[in-house]
């Protein structure tokens, strides 16, 4: 029999186990853990494999660093926590300053080893280690995407759920109880939402419920579940044999529903003391005489003839959100984060500094300083070129709104999202804009869409100059219907007079009802900047 204190060996890798293949099993899993003596365990059948004089070397990044320590794996007999929970979670017991203490490993996203949570035998709890870079505990288990994963307020109540359950299904814990819940959970809010049931089973006290609740509006509507336990915690559930009774609320966990029913009887200080939308002015004077500024709440789409310029508007817009201190989401599928970026900064010091010949020009220090007061902690961008699956792209808004704090997305463009996606473009966009239409008014951010426009017929099109319309938007009505604001942008790319003049049309406004043409912006070549033009408006009535 294989000595179970392995002291002098430590994890290397997780590996397929061949007796799961024998028997049928996952053969592409990786239940089997090897240790730097060549002894091996496996997690599902416990099959086992005994030392070697064969020696692995230890990578770096799971060595112990900083001040953490080693111990060893042993049954938590008054826990009612087995030996090989404990190993599957690399829960050992050790000795700190004299003491007898739990450790409970912390991996960052990395899988890298960056911190232990030391618990002592008076229920006082340390750290060692780098508490910056920890994820959830028990995160590096699970694979992404299962049907449940439940999330416990401690280590312990973790093991014992994972017990309960062979092991086998998804359970991790928040790191240091009820009171940073959220901040965690917040930070891991990709990898959860891969989840379709997140339920969290906390403490059975006012502080747990409350930190359950807190993280539950975190996630998609109807995904998150609470569980009440009858008594304390997990643990204590497990020590009393009620581990029936744990599955059973895993299960009957329910959906958390933010209370959304109100009397219309109570709606007078509702309207009267109700919170005014802020606008924030755009750069230019004609819009915000139609439009009243850009709000959170609502779906502002652009739209232009292929050309025109609606990037360079949007880089003009989300630079002047960003010096209105607003934290901007930026998704670009058209163009890398590098051109992103060289088009804001050369906003900043009105250069076209994505023209190579032009940043050779500009030192390092002015693009330093631009970097730092308008990207640097401001702006967040996709990097991702091509198309990208809807769900995807929807995840990833709700990661930069709820996760990162964006209060205004760009989404340049959205017939980009679907053109690589197998089915029909309309109902592809249909699908997209009503769950972007919901994830709004969950989210209450405001959502810049680029739009494309379809081909018309007559002698000119829309890169010569002919006016937009709401019937040319490409792909879908969804595109009209559910956005608040529409406007589309002219430039005759031909004309010799006006080819860097673009006029400025709303072709649908939710907000005051104010539409036509509402201002020309004038592209300068030096500066790569659009700036607000006088124009007679009798000039742009039709095709220019």
């Amino acid at each position: 029999m294989i000595n179970q204190n392995q002291n002098h060996s430590e994890f290397i890798k997780h590996e397929a186990c061949p007796n799961c293949r024998d028997k049928g099993f996952d053969s592409k899993g990786d239940n089997l853990a090897r240790y730097s003596d060549n002894h091996a365990w496996c997690f599902r059948c416990s099959y086992r494999e005994a030392p070697s004089e064969i020696k692995f070397e230890i990578l770096s990044k799971n060595k112990p660093t900083l001040n953490m320590i080693e111990g060893e794996f042993k049954n938590l007999n008054k826990r009612g926590i087995s030996l090989d929970t404990c190993r599957f979670f690399d829960y050992q017991v050790g000795t700190y300053k004299n003491q007898t203490v739990h450790i409970a490993p912390y991996y960052d996203d990395n899988f890298n080893l960056v911190a232990q949570h030391l618990r002592f035998p008076n229920k006082e709890f340390i750290w060692l280690g780098d508490t910056n870079k920890i994820s959830l505990f028990g995160k590096n288990k699970w694979k992404e995407k299962q049907k449940y994963i439940v999330i416990t307020e401690g280590e312990i109540d973790c093991l014992s759920i994972s017990q309960i359950q062979k092991n086998k299904w998804p359970v991790v814990s928040v790191p240091s109880g009820a009171k940073s819940a959220r901040k965690y959970i917040k930070k891991s809010l990709s990898y959860l939402e891969t989840f379709e049931n997140i339920i969290f089973m906390f403490d059975n006290d006012q502080a747990g419920q409350e930190a359950s609740v807190e993280c539950a509006e975190l996630f998609s509507h109807n995904k998150a579940k609470i569980a009440k336990l009858p008594l304390k915690d997990a643990n204590e559930m497990l020590l009393n044999n009620k581990e029936t009774e744990i599955i059973q609320h895993i299960f009957n966990a329910k959906s958390y529903l933010p209370e959304g029913i109100i009397s219309g009887s109570d709606t007078l200080d509702l309207i009267l003391n109700r919170d005014k939308p802020i606008s924030i002015p755009y750069p230019w004077n004609g819009l915000n005489k139609k439009i009243k500024g850009i709000r959170k709440g609502e779906i502002l789409l652009f739209t232009a003839g292929s050309g025109t310029g609606k990037s360079q508007v949007c880089r003009e817009i989300a630079y002047h959100l960003i010096k209105e201190n607003k934290k901007v989401g930026y998704i670009a599928l058209e163009e890398n984060t590098e051109r992103t970026i060289l088009g804001l900064i050369g906003i900043d010091i009105n250069k076209r500094v994505y023209d190579e010949e032009v940043f050779k020009l500009v030192d390092d220090e002015t693009i330093k300083n631009s970097w730092k007061k308008i990207i640097d902690g401001k702006t967040y961008f996709q990097d991702k070129f091509g198309s990208s699956d809807c769900d995807y792209i929807l995840q990833k808004i709700r990661y930069l709104v709820k996760g990162k704090d964006c209060e205004f997305i760009i989404l340049d463009h959205i017939n980009m999202v679907v053109s690589g996606l197998d089915g029909d473009e309309r109902r592809l966009i249909d699908y997209l804009m009503t769950k972007l239409r919901t994830l709004v008014e969950e989210l209450k951010f405001g959502l810049i869409i680029v739009c494309h426009l379809k081909r018309i017929e007559g002698n000119k099109g829309h890169e010569e100059g002919a006016l937009t319309s709401l019937s040319h938007l490409r792909g879908s009505h969804a595109l009209a219907q559910l956005s608040d604001i529409v406007v589309g942008f002219e430039r005759n790319q031909q004309s010799i007079n006006k080819q860097d003049v673009m006029s400025v049309r709303v072709l649908k406004n939710r907000y005051t009802g104010d539409t036509g043409l509402a201002c020309v912006l004038n592209y300068d070549k030096i500066s790569g900047r659009l700036s607000e033009g006088s124009f007679n408006e009798q000039d742009f009535a039709t095709a220019h």
